[in-house]
């Protein structure tokens, strides 16, 4: 499926060079670093979400794209840092910033980003959207923090994990659609609804991924990374509380102990799906996204609002 881009394809090309200028340095190696970061940009779906968002209830202006550039500056910043805190090499097919640069320079560069998303919106007053995107990453950082702290006992239950996504993932999605809905509206009651519309998105971006490690050998991606690394997704949570008690702690053993054999994650991930782990988190995320479209259709009927639709159809039906 392609990403649904024609009614905003002039606007992204002004919100792309707009974010070239916001990460712009004086300083030699800092710009080499964001010239090879831009070069390297990912589907920006969020920056997409704050354009559409705000064409639904108005017309897009200047605040608008600061907002999808603060968007992008404070995502790219976690990713940064995630590559850091995972000790990840690679990022979207490419050597990551810390694979290149190592540890310092990344935190530096993650600190960087953060530091020009925050004066871009203070220069230019935007004080709503930054307290809207403030809260995402107060969200993004207690999320993570609740992943750590619940991995290391392999025992999450299905409340906490929805509670680590909501923050973790849904929290950025969900704040890009109110800040670019508040942008052409200033209207509360608008930036709520589409702030819950982002966050049921974001939720069943997350369990897409989650998917992703059981089904990515289908579409020629490694499977069982997720597995690899302990975390608990939705297939595997369902899994853990729906078997015998002898096959529960047998694939609590293997994700503590045997995660990087082979032939052990590949008895999971059969166990996952036998269980009906997948299934589950399927129904889970289709659920999620026919509670965003209900959001949506209170909105009239148009255009713009039938992009908006097709990009959600594309967080589900995407194949990386």
């Amino acid at each position: 499926m392609q990403l649904p881009v024609d009614l905003i394809k002039n606007e992204l090309k002004i919100f792309e060079d707009r974010f070239k200028d916001a990460v712009r340095s004086q300083t030699p190696l800092l710009d080499r670093i964001m010239r090879y970061v831009v070069k390297r940009k990912g589907k920006q779906l969020r920056p997409m979400f704050v354009l559409l968002s705000a064409k639904l209830v108005g017309e897009i202006n200047d605040t608008t794209y600061r907002a999808a550039s603060l968007v992008e500056l404070l995502h790219t910043a976690t990713l940064v840092h995630d590559d850091v805190v995972d000790d990840s090499l690679e990022r979207r097919g490419f050597f990551s910033v810390y694979a290149l640069w190592k540890n310092k320079v990344s935190v530096l560069v993650g600190d960087y980003l953060l530091a020009k998303g925050l004066l871009l919106s203070l220069d230019n007053n935007d004080f709503r959207v930054l307290q809207i995107l403030s809260h995402a990453v107060r969200k993004m950082s207690e999320g993570e923090l609740l992943q750590i702290e619940k991995s290391r006992s392999l025992n999450i239950k299905e409340e906490v994990y929805f509670e680590i996504i909501r923050n973790k993932t849904a929290s950025l999605l969900s704040a890009a659609c109110a800040a670019g809905a508040w942008t052409t509206s200033n209207d509360e009651e608008v930036a709520k609804k589409m702030n819950a519309f982002g966050e049921k998105v974001g939720i069943a971006f997350q369990i897409k991924d989650d998917l992703f490690d059981y089904n990515g050998e289908k579409i020629g991606k490694p499977t069982g990374n997720d597995i690899k690394e302990k975390k608990l997704t939705l297939p595997l949570i369902f899994t853990l509380n729906n078997v015998e008690k002898e096959t529960r702690r047998r694939l609590i053993y293997i994700i503590k102990n045997k995660n990087k054999e082979k032939e052990m994650v590949k008895w999971v991930i059969d166990v996952v799906e036998k269980t009906g782990g997948i299934s589950y988190a399927t129904e889970k995320m289709n659920v999620y996204i026919g509670e965003a479209l209900e959001i949506l259709h209170q909105f009239p009927q148009s255009d713009v609002r039938n992009s908006l639709e097709n990009l959600v159809r594309f967080v589900i039906d995407r194949k990386y």
